[in-house]
């Protein structure tokens, strides 16, 4: 009885070992991604020229502009020829994936990638960038707010800071980069300085009249020329 009972828990422990044994390899040395080491790049569009699935991870070696480079994400269906949108990354060098075997010397850990239609997707939000300046619209200033003129000129001791403005929404961007993109006006301003764009998960309605509620971010660079001098990100938008 007693080498039954031995003979059984050997052959157990023998199916056990292979079979973990023939695991996959989990990667090691991935990055912890959290707000402390992700960079914060410009937003990028590029074409998916090769694509390699680990187990947890899609490595996909990228074409901008003429120069290729590999970046890693989450595990993702997305195909040759296809295009991908990202804006957050860390780089590492010299990472090896022991899924892989092999080792790249240069690569992008990126946090917010998402499929795009085509290398037009990421002009779309920001074609006729300002609206031009309504000349009926006069939105008196919150006592504890900004005017629109006011979040431009101040931009640099207001940044990071999170300010209320309220104004007339007159134009508006839904699900781009994975947020609203919503152009409002008080009035106030000339040229350059009488739009402004807020970013929200929220969205309103053209013609509404709102007050917004976010961070004051300066000299935001999206890439393919198109630079903000001020926007509200992250913005709470409530409906008068």
């Amino acid at each position: 009885m007693n080498k039954l009972l031995m003979g059984f828990f050997l052959l157990t422990f023998s199916i056990l070992f292979i079979s973990c044994g023939s695991k996959e390899e989990p990667e090691n040395k991935m990055p912890v991604m959290d707000d402390q080491n992700i960079m914060q790049t410009s937003v990028h569009n590029v074409l998916v020229e090769e694509k390699i699935d680990a187990s947890t991870y899609s490595y996909l070696k990228v074409n901008e502009n003429n120069n290729s480079y590999w970046i890693a994400v989450n595990k993702m269906d997305i195909n040759p020829g296809e295009y991908v949108m990202f804006s957050k990354a860390m780089e590492m060098q010299n990472f090896k994936s022991e899924t892989l075997g092999r080792t790249f010397d240069r690569i992008l850990f990126v946090d917010d990638a998402r499929k795009s239609e085509n290398n037009t997707d990421l002009k779309s939000p920001h074609q006729n960038i300002a609206a031009g300046k309504d000349e009926s619209i006069n939105i008196p200033k919150l006592k504890d707010g900004y005017t629109v003129e006011q979040i431009y000129k101040m931009k640099n001791e207001l940044e990071f800071k999170t300010v209320k403005v309220k104004g007339k929404v007159v134009k508006v961007n839904e699900n781009i980069m994975g947020t609203n993109w919503i152009h409002i006006q008080d009035g106030t301003g000339s040229d350059e300085t009488h739009d402004l764009l807020v970013t929200s998960n929220q969205t309103a309605k053209v013609g509404s009249v709102v007050i917004a509620e976010g961070k004051v971010i300066k000299d935001k660079d999206f890439g393919s020329g198109y630079f903000y001098n001020v926007l509200l990100e992250n913005s709470k938008i409530t409906e008068e």
